[in-house]
């Protein structure tokens, strides 16, 4: 496995609409290949999620995986390793919930992003296999933020207002507490 150079904002691939594939290509040594990449990665930049098109491959590939030990996301529980492939979301639940989110093509900076927090997630594993997850709080907002990667947006196009986007230094001295984060809802 190789750890991959994320792209940042400003490339041009980030912008893009990712393809999707098809199985023979799911099944594809590549396709494999770059998912164990994506996912050594992932860790390496000890990030919650990545989507391919954030190491260069404009692909419809997301990982996701987090657990306590994260020390950006301490309290968000445990998700063990998803490799979503093609996926499509279904809101199940309108209701928004805004969390600061950050993100490894974004170095640096913090947005608060309100999202739908029920969805139902249907995607192909990596072998190629149809799931369907439904996800709420956290874990929904994690896969609309990968997931975004997929389309060509990042997470500072759905920040309501300027005053809601920080470097990463300000977020933690001026925004990290249950507090200052339930005002902003």
């Amino acid at each position: 496995m190789s750890t991959l150079k994320v792209a940042r904002m400003g490339h041009p691939i980030l912008r893009e609409k990712a393809k999707e594939l098809t199985l023979s290509e799911i099944k594809s040594e590549r396709v494999q290949r770059l998912i164990d990449d994506m996912i050594e990665t992932m860790h390496e930049y000890d990030g919650v999620g990545l989507a391919a098109p954030q190491v260069h491959e404009s692909l419809r590939i997301s990982v996701i995986e987090f657990d306590l030990d994260n020390e950006r996301y301490k309290d968000s529980g445990v998700q063990s390793l998803i490799v979503c492939i093609n996926p499509k979301v279904k809101v199940l639940d309108k209701k928004t919930h805004g969390y600061w989110e950050g993100c490894l093509s974004v170095p640096g900076i913090r947005g608060y992003v309100k999202r739908p927090q029920k969805i139902e997630v249907h995607f192909l594993n990596r072998m190629g296999q149809k799931q369907t997850i439904t996800a709420e709080g956290f874990l929904a907002t994690v896969f609309q933020h990968e997931f975004d990667h997929l389309d060509g947006e990042l997470f500072v196009d759905k920040v309501a207002s300027p005053e809601q986007l920080a470097f990463t230094e300000e977020y933690l001295r001026y925004h990290h507490n249950p507090e200052a984060e339930e005002e902003l809802d």
